[in-house]
């Protein structure tokens, strides 16, 4: 974190403290459903108002391309942000001009409010200066906490950080320094799971793996592509052919880095896509023709194991096997849960991100026990891919 200014470098008391949030939360006849990003932004919000901070809290909804949609309103999500905090959060009904001025203004130290929607204006995601500057206008200094959309270049993450004085608040603090621990700065023998569906939607992500981690660890639809690029029968599963003269020049380049490539070497195999599917455990060199691998199997998850004891790191991203239907879950959740020991026991330090990893982790009930699990999707996978993030780099000092 030493690149960055914190919420503790910054003299709040009595300031305007603008705080970019990620407060689009899930609704249900008109209330939120889940609150679990409101309760992650809470620590950051309640952190500034005891230090005596007017917190003004800027958000997105949905995507409401410009203009205002009443169905896309954050006032339902700003009294719901209020039973989180256990204060009076107050809201104002624009995030620019006279009605948010006035509300702002209204605020005394310690005490909170939320802006509307900064979507119903299109400056915000053509990261318009002006309208970034009409934002900076309402406060004194500004704190991004939106690691979840700091990879987009808009006005409330790029635009204004370069015009007030800007930190990060403490849950983007704890997404930098879990991501700079994992791959930054690791602890090496460092290892990857990388899964999902397509190599088509990972190419960069492994490209940019190969060349930081000692393991790395491929499953999931992906694995099968990988199995078809060497030659092997891979039935009816899905696999990505036009894919496999992309997948070897992975493989050369992870031999060329020194970086060990981990593939299946058995799998879960059935004949229909269904929950309770009749099932058979196979070798990846004797997938039936008329069968769909949809999981790893138990050879492959001892194998993975035994890997994983001798690492130090670990950055896991994406599901072993088609998870969401039982009994193709088995091979995640057993090598979450032995990655979930080896964090508690002390001897690695864990990390995930990103599309299903989330949902995969909280199925194998190993979630809670990694070192960091982050709830952002894109921006997590743009950083696997080792890009820049525009609202993180608006924030160096």
């Amino acid at each position: 974190m030493r690149q960055f200014k914190t919420i503790d470098d910054l003299d709040v008391a009595g300031k305007t403290v603008l705080v970019r949030c990620d407060l689009n939360v899930p609704m249900k006849d008109g209330k939120v459903s889940d609150a679990t990003r409101l309760e992650r932004s809470a620590v950051t919000l309640s952190d500034l108002a005891a230090a005596g901070a007017r917190v003004c809290v800027l958000s997105h909804f949905g995507r409401p391309k410009g203009r205002p949609v009443a169905d896309m309103s954050l006032k339902p999500v700003a009294e719901a942000l209020s039973g989180v905090l256990s204060r009076p959060v107050a809201f104002a009904p624009d995030c620019i001009g006279a009605q948010a001025e006035a509300v702002v203004r209204s605020l005394r130290d310690g005490e909170v409010c939320v802006l509307e929607n900064l979507r119903f204006h299109a400056g915000e995601e053509a990261n318009d200066r002006e309208f970034a500057g009409k934002l900076a206008a309402l406060g004194d200094l500004y704190v991004n906490d939106a690691f979840s959309v700091s990879h987009r270049a808009h006005a409330s993450t790029e635009a204004i950080a370069r015009i007030l004085p800007a930190a990060a608040g403490r849950l983007m603090q704890a997404e930098l320094d879990a991501l700079t621990k994992a791959l930054e700065a690791p602890e090496h023998p460092v290892a990857a799971v990388v899964g999902g569906a397509k190599v088509s939607t990972k190419m960069e992500v492994l490209g940019n793996l190969v060349a930081k981690v000692d393991l790395l660890i491929i499953g999931g639809g992906m694995a099968n592509t990988f199995l078809h690029a060497q030659g092997l029968n891979v039935g009816r599963s899905l696999c990505e052919h036009d894919m496999a003269d992309a997948a070897r020049g992975i493989l050369a380049r992870a031999e060329q880095a020194g970086c060990v490539v981990a593939l299946p070497v058995d799998a879960v195999v059935a004949r229909e896509f269904k929950e309770g599917a009749a099932s058979e455990v196979v070798g990846v060199d004797a997938v039936p023709d008329d069968a769909m691998m949809l999981d790893v199997g138990p050879r492959t998850v001892r194998d993975l194991t035994e890997r994983l004891k001798d690492c130090r790191t670990l950055v896991w991203n994406g599901p072993l096997g088609a998870f969401e239907i039982k009994p193709f879950d088995a091979g995640t959740n057993a090598l979450a849960r032995a990655a979930a020991d080896l964090t508690t026991a002390g001897t690695l330090t864990s990390v995930a991100g990103g599309g299903d990893t989330v949902a995969a982790l909280a199925n194998a009930g190993a979630g809670d026990a990694f070192s960091y699990v982050s709830a952002a999707g894109g921006a997590f996978l743009e950083w696997l891919e080792g890009k820049d993030l525009p609202g993180v780099a608006a924030l160096r000092s």
